[in-house]
């Protein structure tokens, strides 16, 4: 009944034709049969390929694959499909196609089935039938494009908080470039509809460009916690020393890290917290921000000595004014450990002080990868 690969669009009319001749034979409730986009209204796509229905051969595992953008990475996804207990996996997105539904399911293997939700509008995410599709998924994994569009057609709807209660009940969760965006407790939504530079950024933390949103997924392991992708190869170093400092002085507290994952990368992180790095790339890198010099403020005089230190620093139409930033990486031979960012075998680490929106880093450890666009 569903193809490989196939685009799934019937009329409404003919679905619920479908799902009653259904109930009638086997009596399978509508609410547990898969989605299908209205063909007269398609705010939805719906692709699947492998067996639907069948059984999940194992139990799922919590995880969470952090992946910072580009290319996938076979073992990755392996470790995820094992994660979700070689089951059901669904990948959620607002652009795009099927690729890497068939590339999961033909070239990773080992799972029973690959589904495709792309949305295009907010309403689906409310719609019974595509609510059933992620209630049922035993790993879910969102996919890069634009994460302005997650935040408007996902955040505060029943998919959202089928999402979080998917994690609460022990599956595994992953991300992509965009998909990553919004795991953290703190993500750039992109909101101003483009994507802020890291010179643009450290010119005016507190503008309106830097759009901040919070509470999106809920991921413990991920509290207190912005992220960032394509890090080094599109220097976002400066702009996470941006959204950190602005997050510090918009929520009054230092405990705010940044966690940056290079492109063709990715962050596997299992149950307990501990994490590992896999990359396409020799050098490939996570990256750890945290503010040192305002948890230093903070430790010695509380909020509200953090709040004045940050009140001239940090304000709309002025560069960024901050030193003590200490910047840490962890490459494929080192370890990680969430939510505490104990790090094992960092590669390299650097201190930074930005005076007038630029950064100067002073390098402690190893040699550091240029992600500022020096």
């Amino acid at each position: 009944m569903f193809a490989g690969g196939r685009n799934l669009k019937l009329s409404m009319a003919c679905w619920l034709a479908v799902c009653l001749a259904l109930s009638l034979a086997c009596g399978t409730a509508f609410a547990q049969t898969p989605a299908r986009p209205n063909a007269d209204h398609p705010s939805y796509e719906y692709f699947a390929v492998g067996d639907v229905a069948a059984q999940a051969p194992g139990k799922t595992s919590p995880g969470l694959l952090l992946m910072g953008g580009g290319r996938e990475i076979d073992a990755a996804f392996k470790w995820f499909a094992a994660q979700a207990g070689h089951g059901h996996i669904v990948i959620l997105r607002a652009s795009g196609d099927d690729e890497l539904q068939n590339w999961i399911y033909r070239d990773v293997g080992g799972v029973a089935s690959v589904q495709t939700l792309i949305f295009h509008s907010r309403a689906p995410a409310s719609d019974l039938r595509v609510l059933a599709i992620i209630k049922n998924a035993d790993g879910i994994f969102i996919a890069g494009g634009d994460q302005a569009n997650y935040v408007r057609f996902w955040k505060g709807t029943p998919l959202n908080t089928l999402i979080n209660a998917h994690v609460r009940a022990g599956k595994p969760l992953g991300g992509t470039s965009a998909g990553l965006a919004i795991l953290g407790q703190w993500g750039y939504g992109a909101m101003d509809g483009g994507s802020i530079t890291s010179p643009e950024a450290l010119r005016d933390p507190a503008g309106p460009s830097v759009t901040l949103v919070d509470h999106f997924v809920t991921l413990p392991l991920l509290a207190h916690t912005i992220t960032d992708t394509h890090f080094v190869q599109r220097k976002r170093l400066g702009r996470l020393l941006a959204f950190v400092t602005r997050l510090a002085k918009d929520h009054h507290t230092s405990a705010i890290t940044g966690l940056g994952v290079d492109q063709d990368s990715a962050l596997l992180v299992d149950a307990n917290g501990s994490a590992r790095l896999l990359s396409w790339h020799s050098d490939g890198s996570a990256w750890i921000v945290v503010p040192t010099k305002l948890r230093e403020i903070e430790r010695a005089g509380g909020r509200r000595a953090l709040d004045a230190f940050l009140k001239d620093r940090v304000s709309p139409g002025k560069p960024l004014d901050l030193e003590g930033f200490v910047v840490t990486g962890i490459g494929t031979n080192g370890g990680l450990k969430l939510p505490s960012y104990k790090v094992r075998h960092p590669v390299f680490r650097v201190r930074i002080d930005v005076t007038h929106g630029n950064p100067v880093e002073h390098v402690l450890l190893g040699r550091v990868p240029d992600a500022l666009g020096k």
